[in-house]
């Protein structure tokens, strides 16, 4: 029988799990998530971990290979009229988990409320769109307001989630409390901070390729305890190993890796326009950001928080992207440059600035050496340390100075940027508004080429080094630790845990 390890030095929240007989332990997979998701409901939800949720539990139209290439989910086939009507064929005999039919109106109705549901966090993805009309059951024609070369990446994502309309309009806004969705595995229950339970639902469109009977999700915000809870047995996959853990994994005869390239960034983002702690100096002055920017050493950084596995960055896009801008690298720490633009700037030191973290361990120690680092050149940074989920919504409420997050990372380049540095995108915390990136990041909406594109990026890379609304700290790579026992587990650049194919070996 397997016990979770419980570490009585760290407040990380877990509860034992009741002892199952040998054969029903074999049909449940246990995950470790780093931390716990915010709502479970793919219009008004933002957290990475819950989209690893979401791949088990919900279908999307479009998903993504090991490759990054867009494949057949939901949606069999897609083809464009013209550049603005896109006709999307849908797949037959699909079932939401309470038995509703999916079909060419349940799209209609996911997209409308994407667009129009209040707090909606997918609305500035999908803006493009202009109207959904169902030309048949399983067919629908999408007009856009104009050419959107982003629009089918982010159908791979939670926008593309479909979820039954009759739930919502059972449940309302208490939806992402019970979601109901059409994937491999239902929603069954969820202890906040403890764990979320997925049962495997028997009417799935492809269930033969899934082999467990129930998915047990439980975030655990320390890595050690984490990585303890894998070695007793009590996890049997951990979505995220520390670089730090790395050969401790290795040591092990018990476990593997799976490691590989990934998407993801974390910056810091300023309070420059969203409420009153806009007011600050740092926020209100782009020297003193570019100060702050040349306080930091990324690689110092890096090689101490993450054994140097990472890598140090000034833009979204990952240096594997076709869309990176070999331009803009990060730049040496320069101390005496960064004095010299404090007194440019008028500023007497010391700068107090309050940098919001989430409660994660290594996010914690990476906002200390910064605090180190940046101390040099004339600034206070004091640490404000929230859980995660608390710390999104202080950041949507502009309850912060400055806060250090990390965004998980699209296949397409627009899903990087235009809802963080677009006047009015969703992800844009600190209401960064400049109209010459607006049109930037429209304008590389509507052509399709890399080269069009990425001449629209590297503008918009420009203008962004000048004005730091963002500090761009690092990329990541996906580093997932596992059982022996677990086979069949396919890595995907996004980070996402698909568990198709996945199954635990006797």
């Amino acid at each position: 029988m397997r016990r979770l390890l419980l570490n009585a030095l760290l407040a990380a929240p877990m509860a034992l799990f009741l002892a199952l007989p040998q054969a029903a332990q074999a049909q449940t997979l246990r995950i470790g998530l780093r931390e716990d998701p915010d709502l479970l409901d793919p219009t008004l939800g933002s957290s990475y971990v819950g989209r690893i949720v979401y791949a088990a539990m919900c279908d999307k139209l479009f998903d993504l290979d090991e490759n990054l290439r867009i494949v057949p989910m939901l949606a069999t086939s897609y083809s464009y009229e013209d550049p603005t009507h896109l006709v999307l064929q849908l797949r037959a005999g699909v079932t939401f988990h309470d038995g509703e039919k999916f079909d060419a109106e349940a799209v209609k109705f996911k997209i409308n409320r994407d667009l129009t549901a209040k707090g909606s966090m997918r609305a500035g993805e999908i803006n493009s769109i202009q109207s959904v009309e169902v030309t048949g059951p399983l067919s629908v024609r999408i007009t856009l307001k104009a050419p959107a070369s982003q629009l089918l990446a982010q159908l791979t994502d939670r926008a593309g989630i479909m979820i039954s309309p009759k739930a919502v309009e059972t449940l309302g806004d208490k939806f992402g409390t019970a979601p109901v969705c059409a994937g491999p595995f239902a929603f069954d229950s969820r202890v906040a901070q403890d764990r979320i339970v997925l049962k495997r639902y028997p009417g799935y469109w492809n269930a033969a390729d899934y082999h467990f009977d129930q998915i047990i999700y439980q975030p655990i915000t320390s890595p050690s305890v984490r990585l303890a809870n894998l070695q007793a047995g009590s996890l049997d996959l951990v979505e995220y190993i520390t670089p730090t853990d790395i050969e401790a994994v290795k040591r092990d005869p018990r476990l593997k890796l799976a490691i590989g390239d990934g998407l993801a960034y974390t910056g810091i983002t300023f309070n420059t326009d969203n409420g009153p702690a806009k007011a600050t100096i740092a926020g209100q002055n782009k020297l003193v950001r570019q100060a702050f920017d040349l306080a930091i050493d990324r690689t110092a950084l890096i090689q101490v928080v993450y054994n140097g596995m990472y890598s140090p960055t000034v833009q979204a896009n990952t240096p594997s992207s076709p869309y990176y801008i070999k331009d803009y690298a990060p730049p040496e720490r320069d101390v005496a440059r960064a004095k010299a633009l404090l007194k440019q700037a008028g500023i007497t030191a010391p700068v107090p600035i309050l940098l919001t973290v989430s409660n994660s361990p290594d996010i914690q120690q990476a906002a200390e050496v910064i605090q180190s680092m940046v101390a040099e050149a004339g600034f206070d940074l004091k640490i404000k340390t929230m859980e995660f989920a608390s710390s999104l919504q202080a950041g949507y409420a502009g309850d912060f100075q400055a806060y250090m997050i990390g965004w998980s990372g699209r296949s397409d380049p627009d899903g990087n940027m235009w809802q963080m540095l677009h006047t009015g995108g969703t992800f844009n915390y600190g209401k960064y508004s400049n109209p010459e990136i607006d049109t930037l990041l429209d304008d590389a909406r509507k052509v399709t080429g890399i080269d069009e594109r990425r001449a629209f990026y590297a503008k918009v890379w420009a203008q962004e080094r000048q004005d730091l609304p963002l500090v761009y700290l690092w990329t990541s790579r996906n580093v997932v630790g596992m059982r022996k026992e677990v086979t069949g587990f396919k890595q995907v650049p996004d980070g996402l845990i698909r568990l198709q194919g996945v199954s635990l070996a006797k």
